[in-house]
């Protein structure tokens, strides 16, 4: 996927602060391709994707409006690992896709880097895709603490839900890159600047970043 410049796959464990790192870096005039956001895009009406949807899931999971029911979807797929993997054959392409697209356009308009935001791109094999792989990370207790305050969740349930996911540790050792987000939000700044820094290619150092 490393089209015409520098592609940085973006990735974290759940409440370590992926998001803000990646307004961040867009912040510093870094490209970013948020895999979040195609992932919705692809499934607006009228599109190819969720036309497939609705011909293998059927017409409940609409809206009245026509848009997608995700809460409906989910609970089709909870707990059906079929079900699921026909889902993520037909979304998944589709935000691929989209990912090539967006990234062929930032080469188009002159851009060198540009960051790709995958939650998944390690558990996804899209770290395969990308020149280098940078990775969000905060000591699990922190994660933990800090999934408990973001969802009101008990210690119990936030268990469950870092230990249904890769932990941090392991996703750290297919990084090329760790931003560590386990103090305040300065030193957080800090290790953007510094990232930004390490992924702008020399020349673009030298002369400035491509806008």
């Amino acid at each position: 996927m490393c089209v015409g410049g520098a592609v940085v796959g973006l990735t974290g464990g759940i409440a370590t602060g992926k998001s803000t790192v990646s307004k961040l870096v867009g912040e510093a005039g870094i490209p970013i391709i948020d895999a979040d956001v195609l992932a919705r895009k692809v499934v607006e009406p009228g599109t190819r994707t969720l036309k497939r949807i609705v011909a293998e899931f059927g017409e409940d999971i609409l809206l009245g409006d026509g848009q997608l029911d995700r809460k409906k979807l989910g609970g089709i797929i909870f707990g059906d690992e079929g079900k699921r993997r026909a889902l993520n054959g037909i979304v998944h392409p589709a935000v691929r896709w989209e990912m090539l697209v967006g990234v062929v356009k930032c080469w188009i308009r002159g851009h060198r880097v540009c960051v790709l935001d995958v939650p998944l791109l390690i558990e996804g094999g899209l770290w395969k895709w990308v020149g280098k792989v940078a990775v969000v990370s905060c000591p699990r207790e922190v994660q933990l603490q800090r999934l408990m305050a973001r969802d009101s969740s008990t210690e119990a349930e936030a268990l469950a839900r870092l230990n249904s996911q890769l932990s941090i540790e392991e996703k750290v050792g297919y990084a090329d890159y760790v931003v560590d987000n386990s103090g305040e939000m300065a030193e957080l700044q800090g290790q953007v600047s510094r990232f930004v820094r390490e992924i702008i290619p020399p020349s673009i150092n030298e002369q400035g970043l491509d806008r």
